[in-house]
C-alpha cells in the first residue's frame, strides 16, 4: 500500500467537466476525425501481407508482416540503449513523454472524458507525469563485465 508520502513513477489525472456538451458529444465521431489522423500519423505501423494463389484459385499461403511504427521502435531502441549503454538521454524521454500525454489527450476526447478539443502541444485538461528513471541503477553487470564504452 502506498502512504501519501510516497508517490508512483507514473501520474495521470483529468480535469473532469461539470456537464458535457450533448452537440459535441453528438458530433465527436465527426470531430475527431483530423486528430485522430495526425495521431495514427505518428504512431501507425506498417504491415504487409503477401498471398500465393494457385491457378485453380486456391490460397496456398498467406503471410503478414508488421513494422513497429514510431512508438515500437522509441520502446525497442529505449531498451537496447538503457541495456547496452545506460542511459536514456533526457529529450528522447521528453519526446516519449510528449507523444504520451497527446496519445492520452485524444483518448480522453473519444472516450467523452473531457469537451476540449485535443491540443498537440498544450497540457489541457489530461494531467500525465512520469518520473525520469535513473537508468544506471536499474541493473548491475555481473564481475568482468562492463557496459559498452562511451
Amino acid at each position: 500500500m502506498v502512504t501519501p508520502s510516497e508517490s508512483y513513477p507514473a501520474r495521470l489525472s483529468i480535469d473532469y467537466p461539470e456537464k458535457l456538451d450533448r452537440v459535441s458529444t453528438f458530433f465527436r465521431l465527426i470531430w475527431a476525425i483530423p486528430i485522430v489522423v495526425i495521431l495514427s500519423l505518428l504512431t501507425a505501423t506498417a504491415s504487409d501481407t503477401i498471398t500465393v494463389i494457385t491457378d485453380s484459385g486456391e490460397v496456398v499461403s498467406k503471410i503478414t508482416t508488421t513494422g513497429l511504427g514510431i512508438t515500437g521502435g522509441l520502446f525497442v531502441a529505449t531498451m537496447l540503449m538503457i541495456v547496452f549503454r545506460q542511459r536514456y538521454p533526457r529529450w528522447w524521454f521528453d519526446f516519449a513523454l510528449a507523444l504520451s500525454r497527446f496519445s492520452n489527450r485524444v483518448g480522453a476526447y473519444m472516450a467523452l472524458l473531457t469537451d476540449r478539443y485535443p491540443s498537440t502541444e498544450d497540457e489541457q485538461s489530461v494531467h500525465l507525469d512520469l518520473d525520469y528513471p535513473n537508468v544506471e541503477h536499474l541493473g548491475s553487470f555481473p564481475a568482468g563485465h562492463a557496459p559498452l564504452p562511451v
